[in-house]
């Protein structure tokens, strides 16, 4: 960055996992960071993010994000439907708002992908060339989503275009709570682990992304925007964990507890509550992640940025308990910090 310009980036999303940890590396960049919400003053704070400039609007209102989008070089969709409820009739709309916004300011507008496009004929190992068919709702929404995006790089009729940037991971897990499985599946927010809740199935490889190293990773990218297409995609490989004990194993360590126990999701009363509770359908839409091995190719990544950023797995897991309330009132200790 230019040390005679600040440049600003406005995050939506600002209070949910990604748009929160990304809202913290731009800050940590020295960027101006905007946060756009629906109700600003009911919001408390995290010391790291005191230095955000809160703006009332809504993300499904187009003239919202515009007015909070002028000025700045960088938008962040990190919006998501809450508690995963009326995902159809939100997402695009709100993803829409954004294109709106990055046409009309000319800023890049940075979008986290999800493995939710892929379907298991193409397991386990997907890069950004893999074809998306996806089998589930959820799945077919996002692909729409980011053919959005593409179709936003190509110019309008008045020579427009979005440039847009995609980084693609797998489950999220990090120090704070949000709608990921690691804290509403593994753990308890706030209690101490003595068991670990293991929503897959047995022996088989899942792909973990510490979010802190998901953000570090965009913001890289971010730094190199000479050098993207108008609409790119990269893949986050993260944790490639070989089975549900290389995640207790991790849990062990991180809190030096040897006794905390292995075990696994009772799939059918998800299967009883699926009617009546939008996340178990969610859930249950999703097992065929749990069931399959997957694998984020991340070639591309590691050619362009020369590495992948990632936190030792233990030191990523103890952060993450400390921040959701698990290991008492511990305070953070600062994490070593590896590359792939």
């Amino acid at each position: 960055m230019d040390n005679t310009e600040q440049k600003t980036a406005l995050v939506i999303g600002a209070t949910g996992g990604i748009g929160g940890e990304m809202a913290r590396v731009l800050l940590q960049r020295g960027w101006r960071v905007t946060a756009l919400n629906r109700a600003p003053e009911r919001i408390k704070v995290a010391a790291e993010l005191s230095g955000l400039t809160w703006i009332k609007g809504d993300a499904m209102n187009p003239g919202d994000v515009r007015a909070a989008a002028v000025g700045v070089s960088l938008i962040v969709h990190g919006a998501n439907p809450p508690g995963y409820k009326n995902w159809a009739k939100l997402a695009r709309p709100m993803l829409q708002s954004s294109i709106d916004a990055a046409r009309a300011t000319g800023a890049r507008l940075l979008f986290p992908g999800t493995v939710y496009n892929f379907a298991p004929d193409n397991f386990p190992l997907v890069d950004e060339q893999t074809p998306q068919r996806p089998t589930t709702r959820k799945g077919r929404i996002r692909v729409e989503m980011e053919e959005m995006l593409r179709d936003a790089a190509k110019p309008d009729r008045h020579g427009k275009i979005v440039r847009s940037l995609i980084v693609r991971a797998g489950d999220y897990f990090g120090p704070r709570p949000g709608n990921n499985w690691f804290s509403q599946c593994l753990v308890t927010p706030g209690k101490q682990v003595h068991k670990a809740i293991y929503p897959g199935k047995r022996g088989i490889s899942h792909a973990w992304a510490y979010l802190p190293d998901v953000a570090e990773t965009m913001m890289r990218l971010v730094e190199r925007e000479a050098e993207l297409r108008a609409f790119e995609i990269f893949h986050f490989a993260g944790h490639q964990l070989k089975d549900e004990m290389a995640m207790t194993q991790a849990l062990r360590a991180a809190t030096g507890d040897t006794g905390i126990r292995q075990g696994y999701l009772f799939w059918p009363a998800i299967y009883l509550a699926a009617p009546f509770v939008t996340f178990c359908h969610e859930m249950l839409e999703m097992r065929y992640l749990w069931q399959t091995e997957l694998r984020l190719d991340n070639n591309k990544l590691k050619l362009f940025l020369g590495e992948e950023p990632r936190t030792p797995l233990t030191d990523a897991v103890r952060q993450t308990l400390i921040g959701l309330g698990c290991l008492g009132a511990e305070t953070a200790a600062p994490v070593t910090s590896a590359a792939s």
